[in-house]
């Protein structure tokens, strides 16, 4: 796990609001659709190195960190860890800028969630495909 004064790893790839509809019975944003967020994220990044149809088929190593609150800003960010014949690994990261319950002129971001989610090419029959790998945008982490 990386340090909470660290920045983020990789780009941007979703930003969206935590709402009171996706809390859990304490009243912190649901886990569940913090993962949903990271699979959206992770899927426009797969989906533009593949230049295909793609579908989720792992998440490891998830890790929640720390509660996301209603109100705060939810940002995702990834990047390509590992490309395969078929398949790929994204790392993924959640990081929350709390803007309703943060001192006026603050603008702390901070890591809450981090994965590891990977991705399959499909064909239009749903059938595992190569990866054109000399189409990929994005190269591989080391």
């Amino acid at each position: 796990m990386k340090k909470e004064h660290e920045q983020p790893q990789g780009d941007r790839l979703l930003q969206t609001l935590a709402m009171p509809a996706d809390t859990n019975p304490a009243g912190d944003i649901f886990g569940g659709w913090i993962m949903s967020q990271m699979d959206i994220a992770g899927g426009i990044l797969a989906r533009e190195i593949s230049q295909s149809r793609i579908v989720t088929v792992a998440v490891d190593s998830i890790h929640f960190i720390k509660p996301v609150q209603v109100g705060d800003v939810v940002c995702c960010y990834g990047q390509l860890e590992r490309i395969g014949t078929t398949s790929m690994t994204i790392r993924l990261e959640v990081w929350v800028r709390p803007v309703m319950h943060t001192p006026s002129g603050r603008n702390n971001l901070f890591k809450v969630t981090e994965a590891a989610f990977t991705y399959v090419s499909v064909d239009n029959d749903g059938k595992k495909q190569p990866i054109n790998k000399s189409s990929c945008p994005l190269p591989p982490l080391s």
